[in-house]
């Protein structure tokens, strides 16, 4: 993905273009003395606050028409533990920036997503996460947090200290404080070999367990409107390093990957119905790969065509049930979908609120284009993960509110009572959090 959130004429918008706001002043504090002041300020004002990093969320979760804290100058490494083999780093930091960062020093994260684009506090509090078989989102590699709170004190917690804050601001979604730092696990650089060839779906959902099972992360893109998927498995490898060669990577990953993909999209936004032939080409494009890179290099990709995205963890166990689902809905209706649905997992974790809070999960996230109209096949997915008693990642849209949400999350009481302590006069308050979290 490109950069990120815009601001003109005072007005914020996201990434995706479906979002904006009008604060009414922003900040970007240099230190946390300085965002804790502008904390204290705004509650002098009677302004909500909410910090907003590279505005990759598509839901309204950092928007606000109070005080707007841009953390872009807290950046950069505090502490590299050798030892204890972690690495703590400032909340406005880029994800790319500190994969850089840590592959010169010899180290790199268990896992991550495919965007690098976001900064690691707008990672963590909205449940950003990759796929995995083992290891789990980014924010479950975290050892420990500060955050301003909303009295403008400053806060740490570890799972030793304050452990009932680290449980839930893991993935506070800006709920509980801004987040000012953030320590995580590292371990020293590894290679994985990714071995990415397409297959039928049918196979797929046939041998989804076995894949999963037999691989350290395993994910699929499903092509709408045809029997055809992308598969990418990711392993340890001992080496040697073989990346992709220069000129392939440029042509399948920025050329067919971005260019023509988006070349294709406008197509199917100007003439839909030639969404599905355009969608079999589609999934065509791409053939078998194997190479062998550094973590990094391997997890992200490049995603410069715009969208918007709805998605949802169901348990583990009904992902293929609810994939069929969702494919027979789209082949019976009348709905020209021309991205394709992303599916991943992650195991069970212990984060208050995280989409594989207390189950293994897998994940399935339904695109559409910017500009194209989204909520006929946004509200007819949404029904079937619903269904399955799914629960929508916290950046992504949907339609989940607090009495559907306190249904699916087993600890939700946990986190609100927390809020209550932290944040009794609702100082991080929005309307996204009025209704996911009802007050």
């Amino acid at each position: 993905m490109g950069s990120t959130a815009s601001a003109r004429n005072g007005t914020w918008r996201n990434w995706g273009g479906n979002v904006s706001a009008r604060p009414a002043r922003e900040v970007a504090p240099a230190s946390v003395e300085e965002l804790a002041d502008a904390v204290r300020r705004a509650a002098e004002d009677g302004l909500p606050v909410k910090a907003v990093g590279t505005g990759h969320s598509f839901t309204s979760i950092a928007a606000t028409d109070g005080v707007l804290i841009r953390p872009q100058l807290l950046t950069g490494i505090r502490d590299i533990d050798r030892v204890g083999g972690t690495v703590t780093v400032e909340a406005g930091t880029p994800l790319k920036r500190l994969n850089v960062a840590l592959a010169r020093e010899g180290l790199s994260l268990a896992n991550m997503g495919d965007i690098m684009e976001q900064t690691v506090s707008g990672a963590i509090s909205t449940g950003t996460h990759g796929t995995g078989r083992d290891s789990a989102s980014i924010a479950a590699q975290i050892r420990g947090l500060e955050l301003v709170t909303a009295d403008g004190s400053v806060l740490t917690c570890s799972a030793k200290e304050n452990p009932d804050v680290f449980a839930a601001a893991r993935i506070g979604l800006g709920a509980l404080g801004v987040v000012t730092a953030i320590t995580f696990a590292v371990e020293p650089v590894f290679l994985l070999t990714a071995r990415e060839e397409p297959m039928p779906f049918d196979r797929v959902c046939a041998e989804f367990d076995q894949l999963h099972a037999e691989n350290e992360h395993f994910e699929f893109y499903w092509f709408p409107h045809t029997g055809n998927t992308n598969t990418k498995r990711n392993n340890r490898s001992a080496g040697p390093e073989r990346p992709v060669p220069a000129l392939r990577g440029w042509f399948e990953d920025e050329f067919l990957s971005n260019g023509v993909f988006q070349a294709a999209n406008w197509l199917g936004r100007a003439v839909p119905p030639a969404v599905p032939a355009i969608a079999r080409i589609s999934s065509r494009a791409l053939s078998a790969r194997t190479y062998t890179d550094i973590p990094y290099k391997v997890f992200t990709s490049p995603r410069r065509v715009r969208f918007v995205e709805m998605e949802y963890a169901v348990p583990q166990a009904a992902l293929v049930e609810t994939l069929r689902e969702l494919k027979a809905m789209v082949d019976r209706s009348p709905l020209r979908v021309s991205f394709p649905v992303e599916v991943r997992t992650a195991p069970a974790d212990d984060i208050t609120l995280s989409t594989a809070s207390g189950r293994d999960s897998a994940y399935i996230a339904v695109h559409m284009f910017k500009g194209t109209p989204y909520q006929g096949y946004f509200t007819a997915a949404e029904r079937i993960l619903t269904a399955h008693e799914g629960r929508p990642h916290w950046g992504k849209i949907h339609t989940r509110d607090a009495a559907y949400l306190s249904r699916v999350y087993p600890r939700f009481e946990e986190f609100a009572t927390l809020r209550d302590r932290l944040d009794p006069e609702r100082r991080f308050r929005n309307d996204y959090l009025r209704r996911v979290l009802g007050a």
